[in-house]
Formats: structure tokens, sequence, C-alpha cells
């Protein structure tokens, strides 16, 4: 049975939504409370009463987008079994998700932010995205614990790097082939799946 929110809670989610398109497609400097506000068509008063501030704000975007992540990578290993690091990257660097730069993934769009962020805001970071190497190296064959948490990491990176390599190139046509290049890495690094 689905809770109906509160209009309270209606409208908190409204300024999160308002917030993380804005950060993702602007990033933390190039966004201020008045413009994420209006974009929630809500009073600067009424964003500061529900969320506090511009950084807490970020925070919440920056664990709501996480946690999409890590609720994603064990419902793309059991949807797609042996080969869910292909439809992952498939997913992450196909023209729908890479393309969409106001919804895109909390991990492509907004480790640029952390890294100029605060220590409280980089240890989420932390915890967050080793939680997502954990749930990878989970679903990959072969090799101790200590390896395959280590090819998580590089097929991660490889995906969050090359998405942004990618969405920075003018050419369209160009920005397909090096996807296609960043996916044989990915698939590459990651190695044997369960």
């Amino acid at each position: 049975m689905q809770q109906t929110l509160t209009k309270k809670q209606q409208t908190h989610h409204r300024m999160l939504d308002a917030a993380s398109r804005s950060f993702k497609a602007h990033g933390f400097a190039g966004v201020g409370v008045d413009s994420i506000a209006k974009a929630a068509g809500v009073t600067s008063g009424a964003f500061y009463a529900h969320l506090g501030s511009k950084n807490a704000a970020f925070e919440a975007i920056l664990i709501k987008g996480l946690d999409e992540v890590i609720d994603a990578i064990p419902q793309f290993q059991c949807d797609h079994g042996a080969n869910w690091i292909k439809a992952f990257t498939d997913y992450y660097l196909d023209p729908p998700h890479r393309d969409g730069l106001s919804c895109s993934c909390a991990m492509a769009a907004l480790t640029p932010e952390v890294i100029r962020a605060d220590k409280n805001v980089k240890s989420i970071y932390q915890e967050k995205m080793t939680k997502i190497t954990s749930l990878i190296a989970a679903g990959l064959d072969d090799g101790s614990l200590a390896n395959r948490k280590a090819r998580a990491w590089v097929f991660l990176s490889t995906l969050i790097g090359g998405l942004n390599i990618v969405r920075a190139m003018a050419d369209e046509t160009l920005a397909g082939n090096i996807a296609k290049t960043f996916k044989l890495a990915a698939i590459s690094a990651a190695g044997k799946v369960k």
C-alpha cells in the first residue's frame, strides 16, 4: 500500500529534485538558493526552512543520488545475471543517460563538486562510493576480495571518467566512438562476472 505524502513532504521532495537538477546541470557554484527555490516553486525562505542551507541541500542530494546507485547495482545483477556488467555499462554510456545532464547519475555529475567540498561531504562520498564498489565486487568472479574490489574501482572509474569525457565532446559521432571504447575498457576492467 503506497503512502500518500503530505503537502510538506511533497514540497520537500520538489526542492530536493530542483536542487539535484540544478547542481548536476550547473555545479554547486553555478546555482544559488533563489534559483533552486524558484525551480521548485517555493520561496527562498521555504528552502531554508526545509533544507537549512545550500550545503545541506548538496549533502542531501549527494546521499540520495549515491543511494540510488547502491539500489541499482543489485537490481542490475538480479535482472541481467552474468550479463549485468555489460547491461550496466551500456546503460551508463548510452545516449539516453549521457545526454541528460540534469538527470544524470550522481557519481559522474557530482564527483567534481565533491572534490571542492569540505571533509564532511568527502566522508559521505567515500562511504557511499566504497559501498558501491563493494556491491560491484560482490558481482565479480575470480580473484581475492581485494582483487575484485580493485577491479570494481577501475570499472567504476572508467565509467565515470568516460562519461564525463564523452559529455565534453562537441562532435556526436566522436562522442559515440569514444563511448564504445570506454565500454570495452570498463567491461575488460571488471573481468569475469558471477
